[in-house]
């Protein structure tokens, strides 16, 4: 498969909004992770803090390739419920990090990791429509936070 400098371009881009994404979610994340976080209970299979940075990093790079795939065949236009659905997933996938760690809301952080969950869904889904591979590749990002769903709720719970 031969990929033309533009398409490298925007699968740079992909990459790019992706982990800046994940980087603005650090920012928020950084400020509560060694201070607010210790201090709440969490469930006996909350798993090692570092973990989630290898984690995350594979997930936001199978998302930006997944995005790539289908603007690749379906362009900005043809593909936009999907590409939609996409940014609108990466966008509650950011809110979350402010809400949980900037907020030090476990309840608010619920609230959207559930939204956040069914949009994940919904794009995998759309996305996988167009280009099966690039549904394929939401599906590790969708059972990651499936676990982070019950996670975030056992958090809340712990400490209602």
């Amino acid at each position: 498969m031969k990929i033309s400098p533009r398409e490298m371009a925007v699968l740079a881009l992909f990459a790019l909004v992706c982990f800046a994404a994940g980087g603005l979610g650090s920012y928020w994340t950084a400020g509560s992770v060694n201070t607010w976080y210790p201090s709440l209970r969490k469930p006996v299979w909350n798993p090692p803090n570092w973990l989630f940075g290898p984690v995350w990093s594979a997930l936001y790079l199978a998302m930006a390739v997944a995005g790539w795939l289908v603007w690749r065949k379906a362009g900005w236009r043809d593909g936009r419920l999907a590409l939609g659905l996409f940014a609108a997933q990466l966008i509650l996938n950011t809110l979350w990090s402010f809400l949980f760690f900037g907020m030090q809301s476990p309840l608010a952080g619920l609230v959207d990791i559930l939204v956040l969950w069914l949009l994940i869904a919904a794009a995998g889904l759309a996305l996988g429509r167009i280009v099966p591979a690039a549904g394929w590749l939401f599906a590790p990002y969708w059972a990651w936070v499936s676990y982070a769903v019950t996670l975030n709720f056992a958090v809340w719970w712990l400490n209602r």
